[in-house]
């Protein structure tokens, strides 16, 4: 039995996605031919990897194992890969990337160690904005991390991964005000929200202030903060509760996720590039080092996940 690998990658891209139409977007097919793909695959395999349901798909028990084997394989390959580029001919040179303030304290410097042990002769500098983009076709950057599809012919972009918001708070604050179990009582906890409505990187950001309540009707928060990080770092403070990204609650373990059942709304985030770059040693291993870095940490989720069931 042969199976190639863009079937396993467009296989993990329907895992991901949850729905053949988003994971073609994802990996720029149509819908009919992620169908097709994976269709041949089950075949092969001779078992049926997904459930279909009108909400979407569902993994069988054979295509959960499937996917946890070709996520290491995946893994393991991006990982050999970067050795062979490696001995062939060693990075090096500058390398500035450019991203959110939130996204870049909580996320991406949390993994230049580790990228820069494994490639010490590049030079990467990080530029965090949350107000202005730099122009990566003026070469004002190398490489962006964006959380909107780019329309440029110029860039290149690869899909890294889809966050969603979830509520949380510190132990201290639910010590001192309770749990809430359900949305109706968030009413009475300190909320706090996005600042800026018509500045909000993502759309209904400020949804804890309307979950739960009558039509028509909002509760007041106790603090806004036109950042995403200083909305975080309020959380921390122990002022009150807050939807976040899990991209920056992964780095504060004294964070507790309530509300579980809720989530809020939902964004991708791109690996951005100059078309000029492409062939770029420096950026195929920036690249490939954040893809497998997410890829781990999906993995490490789910099993933590399948840990609490």
């Amino acid at each position: 039995m042969n199976v190639d690998w863009d079937k396993l990658r467009i296989f993990l891209a329907v895992v991901d996605a949850g729905s053949f139409t988003r994971a073609g977007k994802a990996i720029n097919l149509s819908q009919s031919a992620v169908s097709r793909q994976i269709a041949a695959l089950e075949e092969c395999l001779r078992v049926s990897l997904f459930h279909r349901h009108a909400r979407g798909l569902v993994l069988t028990e054979q295509g959960e194992e499937f996917q946890r084997t070709v996520r290491d394989m995946s893994s393991t390959l991006a990982m050999a890969t970067a050795r062979i580029n490696e001995s062939r001919e060693q990075p090096e040179g500058p390398l500035k990337i450019t991203t959110t303030v939130a996204f870049g304290s909580g996320w991406l410097t949390a993994r230049m160690n580790k990228f820069l042990t494994l490639y010490p002769e590049i030079a990467v500098s990080l530029v965090l904005a949350d107000t202005e983009e730099l122009d990566l076709s003026l070469r004002q950057a190398d490489v962006a991390i964006r959380f909107a599809r780019q329309s440029q012919p110029t860039l290149v972009q690869r899909h890294l991964m889809s966050i969603r918001y979830h509520v949380f708070a510190t132990a201290e604050y639910l010590g001192e005000h309770g749990t809430p179990n359900t949305a109706q009582e968030l009413n009475g906890h300190q909320i706090i929200v996005y600042g800026d409505e018509k500045g909000m990187p993502v759309d209904d950001m400020n949804w804890l202030l309307e979950i739960g309540m009558p039509a028509g009707e909002k509760r007041e928060p106790a603090l806004r903060v036109n950042s995403v990080y200083g909305i975080h770092r309020a959380v921390l403070s122990g002022l009150g509760l807050a939807a976040l990204p899990y991209y920056l609650s992964d780095e504060a373990p004294e964070l507790v996720e309530i509300l579980t059942n809720l989530e809020g709304p939902g964004f991708d985030a791109y690996f951005v590039y100059p078309e000029e770059l492409r062939h770029s040693k420096r950026i195929a291993v920036v690249r490939d080092f954040l893809v497998g870095e997410v890829e781990e940490q999906n993995l490490r989720m789910r099993r933590e996940r399948l840990r609490a069931i």
